[in-house]
Order: C-alpha cells, then structure tokens, then sequence
C-alpha cells in the first residue's frame, strides 16, 4: 500500500532579484532533489490563500492539510491553543500573542522586532509567569515557544482588526492601535510598564539582545470544529513541525503530532532529523505532513543568503532523505511552500506557489527543470482551490 508523505518549506517563494542575476532564491539555491522530483514527476502552481483572505500560515497550510479554510479557519490563535492543549470555553476569544521588541525615534513608536531578538523559549517563560500574575480576571496567557504565546479573552470580542507583527516591521504602531478595544489596549500598556524593569530584559539589554518590552495581541478567534483527517481520507496521519500553528491544526484534524528533538522553527533547526522522524511514523501511518520554518523566517528577517542556505539544508537533508528513502519503497511525495516570504517584502504575500508530486520513479520521464517558481508558472498546471491539491495528491495511489 502506498505511503504519503507532504514536505513544506515554509516561505521558499520569492521575486527575482537584482542582487541574484534576476533569478529567486529558490532558482539560485542549489537543489537537486526537488529538481529531481520537478523533473521526473508533476510540477504546477496552487493557489493556497483563497482570495479575500490573509497570506498567513494558517491559511496557507490548512488549505495543504486538505481542509478548505473558508469553512474552517477561525483564528491563528484558536489553532496555536489547540497545539498547546489548552482548554478554551465557547465564548472565549483566543489570541496568538508575541513577545515584540517596540523602538522609539522623533517621538514614534515603531515595530523594530516581531520576535524580541528570537528570545528563547525559558527567557520567554519567566516574563510571561511575570505578565500572568498583573492580569485582569478576564484574560489569561500561556507560554508557548520563543516569541510565541497565547492570550484568551473570556467573553471577549472579536469582530476588530489585528495586524500580524511581521506584516509591519520597521513601521510605526500607531495606525494599528486605533481599531483595538480599550480593554486590549490597557494590557498592552500594562504590559509595557511590567516588561521595562523585568529582570529578563535586564540582563538582555546588557548583552546587547534585544529586550522585548512588549506584547502584541493579533490573529484572534474562537475555537474551531474540524472533522478528522482519517474520517476525511481514510487514512492515519502524523505531522511534524516545530511550530505550534502547524502543530495546532493537526490536532483540530485528529493527526499525531511528533515532536523531534532539537526541531527550532528557525534556522538552526534539525533538518535530517525530520526526514528520519516522518520515515519512521511512515511505518505506523499513512501520511506524514513534515513543515520546515526556517525559509520563512530568513525571508521576515530579509536575509537573502540565510534563505539560500535554508532552502538547500531543507533540500539535501529533507527532501534528499526522504527521496532516497522513497526508491525503496512505495511512498509518494509532495513537495511544495506554503506561500511567498520575500526578501524585499519580508511579509507573506497570496500568489500561486509551486508544487511537485512524485509517485513512481520513470526513467523515461526526464524533463530536467528545476523546481521553482518559473518553471512551475511555465508548465501550465494551476489548482485554484488549495485542498484540492491534497486530494489529487492521494489520488496517486
């Protein structure tokens, strides 16, 4: 029986650049794996931010799950609880919040860091217990990984606008304050008077990191219902991913989620570790779903040559692992990224991105195209409909 199995590098779409011979990082990067795959299997685009939505990973990669987030998307925060396990009520309204580093200039406040300098995950914890202990009756946070945390509102709102933190740096804060309700507001500054003499940011300050001396609130909504992947598709799923919004919506889906030690979400993360980790869990299930962070958070770091090197280790030592694996025995592969994180964007943005299936090794089949942006624009396949890339996928069997 057939073996699925999707690898996500997250953020690998990009523009062509001037600095790259007007070539993309995905065209500059060498390789060869997913070349091979793009060359013996089926290449094309997919659509995975429906339109009228936002370019987020969330979005993005519910859609890769099989799921259509037009019916189940909810909130980034509702998900990123779920992966926590964090037991929420009907009417509580369920926020991602991150640890952001706020700079002053001419009087301004602007968003100098959506991730307080990649603060690790026990400098975060110590300011977050501090933080728990100030709050209102009506709200509650829980640490999660490095920057990333979650609030709830109980009984809150949740029809205003927040804005992503990495959709606005370098940008001053103010214009996306002012749709926030009071009661946001007040935590925010409450937030700030605690975390300006926290002992943490103390002793980051020192060294020269930089402090995160505030919170940022956004991506809220209430908890979704999700039906299962193996009720969807008849098949027991896994997913790995150093990420609490990946992990999340594998647990809304029923999917096992794997945690692989030394897994970071960012650039040092274990690549090889991940191919090993799916090819195991592959003898168990059916599918695996692996996610690599690090592409996209060189891209909201405009770190051109830290996207190159993060693309290739995701080749070699992920994709490579698992196509080596694959001639061996019957597990077909997709490959492909969530959305575009580029370099002079440094934000997400919704175009089509590239994908490629291999299902059985053709000789005859030899193409030789490289995996990227162009030449999957250039073939001519486009699926509209993010979920349905899954499900042609499965039909491969």
């Amino acid at each position: 029986m057939a073996k699925f199995i999707v690898l996500v590098g997250d953020g690998m779409g990009d523009y062509s650049l001037e600095t790259l011979g007007g070539k993309t990082p995905l065209e500059a990067a060498h390789t060869p794996n997913m070349d091979f795959i793009a060359s013996h299997g089926t290449l094309g685009l997919v659509q995975t931010v429906p339109e009228g939505m936002p370019p987020g990973s969330d979005v993005a990669n519910m859609n890769l799950m099989g799921f259509d987030p037009r019916r189940y998307h909810t909130g980034r925060g509702p998900i990123e609880a779920a992966s926590l396990g964090i037991k929420t009520a009907a009417d509580d309204v369920i926020f991602r919040c991150n640890l952001v580093t706020l700079g002053k200039r001419d009087g301004r406040v602007f968003m100098e860091d959506y991730s307080a300098g990649h603060i690790s995950s026990e400098e975060a914890r110590e300011i977050i217990f501090s933080l728990k202990e100030k709050l209102p009756a009506n709200f509650s946070l829980y640490p999660g990984i490095s920057y990333r945390h979650i609030l709830i509102w109980h009984k809150g709102k949740e029809d205003f606008v927040t804005t992503p933190p990495h959709d606005i740096t370098g940008q001053e804060v103010a214009p996306y304050l002012q749709g926030l309700p009071v009661e946001i507001k007040e935590l925010m500054e409450l937030a700030k008077e605690v975390l300006a003499v926290h002992p943490v940011n103390q002793r980051r300050l020192k060294e020269g990191k930089r402090p995160a001396n505030s919170i940022w609130p956004w991506g809220q909504g209430k908890m979704p219902a999700m039906p299962s992947f193996e009720g969807k598709y008849g098949l027991k799923g896994a997913v790995i991913s150093a990420v609490d919004l990946i992990k999340g919506i594998g647990v809304l889906a029923g999917l096992k989620v794997i945690n692989v030690p030394g897994a970071t979400g960012y650039l040092d993360t274990n690549y090889k570790g991940k191919a090993e980790y799916a090819l195991k869990a592959l003898e168990e299930c059916d599918f695996v779903y692996v996610h690599v962070e690090a592409p996209d958070e060189a891209g909201h770091e405009g770190n051109l040559a830290a996207k190159i090197e993060a693309i290739e280790r995701f080749d070699q030592e992920v994709v490579g692992t698992i196509l080596a694996a694959a001639q061996e025995k019957d597990i077909h592969i997709l490959v492909t990224m969530d959305h575009y994180t580029p370099i002079e964007v440094r934000t997400h943005v919704a175009e089509p991105v590239p994908f490629a299936i291999l299902c059985k090794i053709n000789s005859e089949i030899n193409v030789q195209r490289g995996f990227c942006e162009r030449t999957a624009k250039e073939n001519g396949i486009i699926i509209d409909a993010g979920y349905r890339l899954l499900e042609l996928f499965l039909k491969t069997a």
